[in-house]
Order: C-alpha cells, then sequence, then structure tokens
C-alpha cells in the first residue's frame, strides 16, 4: 500500500485518482482521531443512541445498494401523460389571458410576466417583496379576477416538479437508489438524497402519484408496512408517563383517533358508538369543504405541537377563528397538552436538553425563551421516539432476513419477498417490527402497523390492478403486468 505524506505535498499537483486516496484517507484517520476524544465524554444516553446508530450500518447499507426496480414504460407513459397536461393547460392559460385581459406573447414561468399580469395589468396589492411564489400566489388567489389564472400556474408549477422528479436518472441495472444519512437530522429520523453515483434522489418524499412506477422484482411482492398514527400515540405515552394521564393515548388506541378526538369536541352531535357509523358523521361537511375529522387531524396535530392559531389556519387554509373555537374545546378534553408544553419549557430552561421516552438524547442551542426553540422541542420528543422505534424495528428485520429491506420512508418501511411467502413473511415482519415499551404504571405501550401489499408502490385502483392494497390473509391476486424485456435483461445481467 502507498504511503503519501499529506504534510509534504501540494494536493493541487496530484492526479484525480491519487487526490480521491488522500481525501479519503484523511477523512477515516481524521475521523478515528476525532473518536478516540470525543466517545470518553458520551453519558449514558448518548453512548447507546451512537452503538444503535452504528447498527444502523447494516440494513442502511444493503438499502443503499439494492435500490429498487423501476418500471421504465410506466414512467415514460406517465411523463407523456403529465407533459400532455402541461401543454393543454398552457394553452387554455394563454386563452384566458389573451381574450380577458388582451395580454399576449407573455411566458407563464417568467417572474417578470407574471408581476406584469398581477400587479399591473390587475392592479393586485405587491406584497412585501412582489414576490409570485407558492406563497404568494396563494395570497393573490383571494383575488376573484386572479383565480383563474393563479389555478393555472400553480397546477402546472406542480406537474413540472412531477415530470422532474420522473425523470431522475436511474442506474444501468434499470433500478433507483438514494444515499440515506443516518445522522442526517436533529431528531435521529433518517435524511436521503441523490446515490453516491450521482443518480437517484430523495425517495423518503416521493408523491403518491408517482409512486406506480416502483415495483417489486420478478416473482416479488412488496409490503408497505406504516406506523399508525405514530406520532400522536407517542404524544399520548409521553403524557401517561409525566402526569398518568391516559385520555389521549386511549383516544389514540381506539383505532381511529380522529374520529375519537371529534367526538370528545363535539359531544352534543348523535354519536352511536359503532366506530364506521361514527366516522361518517365525523366526515360529513363543516365548514366549507372541510369535515370534523379533518379539522381534529390537521388542526389537532399542529396543536400538539404548539401551533398558534394564525399559523394553524395558513396551514389548513381555514379561517382563524375557528382555529380559535377549535382549540380550546381541543385543549379542554387533552388538559395535558398544556401541562406538557409547559413542563418542556422548564426543561429547556433549565437544562437546555430533552430525553425522549425511548432514551435519546439532545441539547438545544436556541434561545431557551423562544416559542420557536419550545415548539422545536416539543415535535422532537415524539417525532425522534417514533423514529428510534421504526428504525429498532428495521434493524430487526434486516437480521431476520425474512424479507428484503428497500427503502425507509420515515414512518414506514418497504419490503419486497417472493409472492408465493407472502402470509408467512407478513406476519414474521409484523412481530419483528414490535418493540413493546414499559410504561409507569405497568402499561406496555406499543404501535401497531397497518399493511398494505401489491407488485407496485402505488395506491390500488382499477388502472393500477398491481397497486398496494390492505392486506388480508390469502390474497389471490395475480400481478397483471410483468418487468418488460429491456427490464428483464438488466435483471438477469446484473441481478
Amino acid at each position: 500500500m502507498r504511503i503519501i505524506k499529506t504534510h509534504e505535498i501540494n494536493l493541487d499537483d496530484l492526479d484525480d485518482w491519487t487526490a480521491s486516496q488522500v481525501y479519503n484517507g484523511l477523512d477515516c484517520c481524521v475521523t478515528r482521531e476525532l473518536l478516540d476524544t470525543m466517545f470518553p465524554k458520551l453519558d449514558e444516553h448518548t453512548r447507546k443512541t451512537y452503538e444503535f446508530e452504528r447498527e444502523l450500518q447494516g440494513p442502511i447499507l444493503e438499502m443503499r445498494l439494492r435500490g429498487v426496480a423501476i418500471d421504465i414504460d410506466r414512467r415514460d407513459q406517465v411523463i407523456e401523460e403529465y407533459a400532455d397536461t402541461v401543454d393543454r393547460l398552457e394553452q387554455q392559460l394563454y386563452k384566458i389571458v389573451g381574450e380577458g385581459l388582451d395580454v399576449w406573447g407573455w411566458n407563464w414561468q417568467s417572474g417578470k410576466d407574471l408581476r406584469y399580469i398581477f400587479f399591473d395589468v390587475l392592479n393586485i396589492p405587491r406584497g412585501a417583496r412582489g414576490s409570485v411564489d407558492r406563497h404568494a400566489l396563494d395570497r393573490i388567489n383571494s383575488y376573484f379576477v386572479a383565480k383563474p389564472i393563479v389555478g393555472h400556474i400553480i397546477a402546472m408549477r406542480d406537474l413540472q416538479k412531477k415530470i422532474q422528479v420522473l425523470k431522475t436518472e436511474i442506474d444501468r441495472d434499470g433500478r433507483i437508489r438514494t444515499s440515506y444519512n443516518i445522522a442526517g437530522t436533529n431528531t435521529g429520523r433518517l435524511s436521503s438524497s441523490f446515490s453516491e453515483f450521482g443518480t437517484g434522489t430523495n425517495l423518503q418524499n416521493i408523491e403518491e402519484s408517482l409512486r406506480s412506477m416502483f415495483v417489486a422484482d420478478s416473482g416479488c411482492k412488496l409490503a408497505y408496512l406504516d406506523a399508525e398514527q405514530g406520532e400522536s400515540r407517542e404524544v399520548g405515552a409521553i403524557e401517561w408517563n409525566l402526569f398518568n394521564d391516559g385520555r389521549y393515548l386511549d383516544a389514540c388506541e381506539t383505532g381511529d383517533l380522529h374520529t375519537s378526538v371529534a367526538k370528545l369536541v363535539w359531544s352534543n352531535l348523535a354519536w352511536t358508538g359503532d366506530l364506521e357509523t361514527d366516522r361518517k358523521l365525523a366526515e360529513q361537511r363543516y365548514y366549507r369543504h372541510y369535515d370534523r375529522r379533518f379539522m381534529c387531524k390537521k388542526i389537532g396535530h399542529g396543536s400538539n405541537y404548539g401551533g398558534k392559531p394564525a399559523t394553524l389556519a395558513q396551514e389548513a387554509e381555514v379561517e382563524i377563528g375557528l382555529v380559535k373555537e377549535f382549540q380550546p374545546l381541543y385543549f379542554a378534553r387533552f388538559p395535558s397538552h398544556h401541562r406538557w408544553h409547559e413542563w418542556t419549557d422548564n426543561e429547556l430552561r433549565k437544562k437546555g436538553h430533552l430525553i425522549t421516552i425511548r432514551g435519546r438524547k439532545r441539547w438545544f442551542f436556541g434561545r431557551r425563551d423562544d416559542n420557536a426553540t419550545l415548539r422545536e422541542g416539543l415535535a422532537y420528543q415524539a417525532q425522534s421516539s417514533l423514529a428510534d422505534y421504526l428504525d429498532r424495528g428495521m434493524l430487526n428485520v434486516w437480521r431476520a432476513r425474512s424479507c428484503q429491506l428497500l427503502m425507509q420512508i420515515h414512518d414506514a418501511i418497504l419490503i419486497q419477498y417472493p409472492e408465493h411467502e407472502e402470509d408467512r413473511v407478513v406476519r414474521l415482519v409484523l412481530q419483528q417490527l414490535q418493540f413493546p415499551l414499559d410504561l409507569k404504571g405497568g402499561r406496555v405501550f406499543t404501535i401497531p402497523y397497518g399493511v398494505k401489499t401489491g407488485w407496485n408502490w402505488g395506491a390500488y385502483s382499477e388502472s393500477n390492478p398491481d397497486g398496494l392494497k390492505t392486506y388480508h390473509p390469502g390474497d389471490k391476486r395475480r400481478r397483471q403486468t410483468s418487468l418488460n424485456l429491456l427490464d428483464r435483461h438488466f435483471y438477469r445481467t446484473y441481478g
């Protein structure tokens, strides 16, 4: 092995290969030296986190190497469909603006042209920065004369983003890969980006409408296992441990948290006690096109983390008065939410760090009396606990070797297995994912997983019969589409 004395050379004089060797060698050596200095400083909590994250390198590396097969024909078909839709919307928009405002020859992708139409032609007041980004368009959309224009622009921008994702470079073997970062977030959640070879992308934020191009290998089937209401259950477990108050955790464990919350907040409605019937009642329109169940899901979740009415109203796209009406009812039913907020605030002010119920410790370096630090601390406790729960289960699945891990998507994992072994594999994996936590008072806390199976990652429908469908033992479905000839060639060549 060649010895390179880095203190005696000029890196600019090295060829690319030697420079890469020096770079990677220094990366390893300096990291090793830092370990000797930092390891003794770890306490019982941070040492366990360090050891756990080292263990995660096995499944993470395997997922990065394996990747996921792509149905190239399906991808190209969706790209063409989206591109055709953009063209159609573009022609409609130019006709609307041309015939309605007598403005021709402009470009909807030009910020300068959009500012001219909105602020000079339509005389809509400029925002603070005169911007026409998504937030600004939401504001402009409140003006009736701008609604058709804004609607077209938002739709076309969204479609272009989807096309860009679909055109992500795929590796030579017909698979797409991502690069996971175990230490990429403050909460312990994995982050992801393009692969080490410059291909792929962040596979944790792929929209539902784009997922059908991700497919199982030949002879295999996919299972998507999602931790149900995970963050909310973690909040309930925290409040049980701190205050011996199980009202929120009990509501989570009914099987439909948001309907249960609606029943508590709007107790005067004709609830029946039947879960399916009560859910339909909760989904009846309450405000504009929103229902009570939506209010409990969207605004209740934000309220858990200290969200204020103005912010939640903007995020949920409802009137601020509705949030102001909802929150007192919500907190009256779950008073430990406020107690937890106060406890977290005191911990941050006194200690500057928080330790989750699963033992992960984090220091907060923002101003301890800042509401932003408090909200960050509230979200951290639930999100970090859920991340550790899921990743420990994923590690157990990987060690058992009963299936192949394909992806980790924040609160869920995607696996594949020989399709004829589905019932056996799903049963085993559900057991492997469970890590019961003993709470105070002898209560045992677990988070259940919902399971959907199919041959591609998209949702099942008549137009996508191979999509994911709620799992039931003895599924008689058969794969309707197979990998095309090119994909089969890649599969045989590269395995």
